[in-house]
């Protein structure tokens, strides 16, 4: 049988879509990094890398902001500086909460969409906060989990617990990719797509191995 391709039903609005959210990636620099308790800091570089990458390939709005980059804050995670390369895109700040700086606030704003997905080091600083604030301001809010990490695993589950009570839709990075993409018969997108689960996804983009061969039928 022929692959159809998705169909009339109408999705939920909670999905995402690559036209109705601007992603925040706050901290994943490499001293902030290096406090991560909650899970290998490889882990979280490649699951930043790979949601990073996603984000550049479906053109999403992406506001990268840093901590006091040339003091205790650190480089930025390799894979998101090579995603995005522009320095206009990065923000550099001192409040502990990104919503409360400026800069930040104006560009989400700016975007003029309804959605707000965060990701970032620490999960409770610098992803709870803005994700907190956005839910107040009247934005859907999602917190990327796995490219996000705690000084430990009890503040990164407390954090996102909190999160989740107040509204905030958690989800994973290869959650995300698949989530925009969300048909194998977008071709503009797929073959990169699925490059990317090969390259971040660990087992799983074995997975892409067969879907590229699909594709090429």
């Amino acid at each position: 049988m022929e692959p159809t391709g998705i169909g009339e039903a109408e999705p939920s609005r909670r999905l995402l879509t690559p036209h109705d959210h601007v992603l925040l990636l706050v901290d994943h620099q490499s001293t902030m990094g290096a406090a991560v308790g909650s899970q290998p800091v490889e882990r979280l570089a490649e699951a930043t890398t790979g949601l990073a990458r996603t984000a550049a390939l479906f053109g999403i709005p992406t506001i990268i902001t840093s901590v006091l980059p040339l003091g205790s804050g650190g480089e930025l995670v390799r894979g998101l500086r090579e995603a995005f390369p522009d320095t206009e895109r990065w923000i550099e700040r001192t409040t502990l909460n990104p919503w409360q700086d400026d800069p930040v606030r104006r560009r989400i704003e700016r975007s003029g969409k309804p959605k707000v997905v965060v990701a970032g080091v620490w999960t409770e600083v610098g992803v709870l906060m803005p994700a907190l604030c956005a839910v107040e301001s009247g934005y859907d809010a999602y917190a990327i989990t796995d490219a996000s990490g705690g000084v430990s695993p009890e503040t990164h589950d407390r954090a996102v617990q909190r999160m989740v009570q107040a509204g905030v839709q958690p989800m994973t990075w290869l959650q995300y990719l698949l989530e925009v993409q969300r048909d194998w018969a977008r071709s503009d997108t797929a073959g990169a797509a699925g490059d990317i689960m090969r390259d971040h996804a660990g087992a799983c983009g074995l997975a892409a191995e067969d879907v590229a061969q699909l594709l090429d039928r």
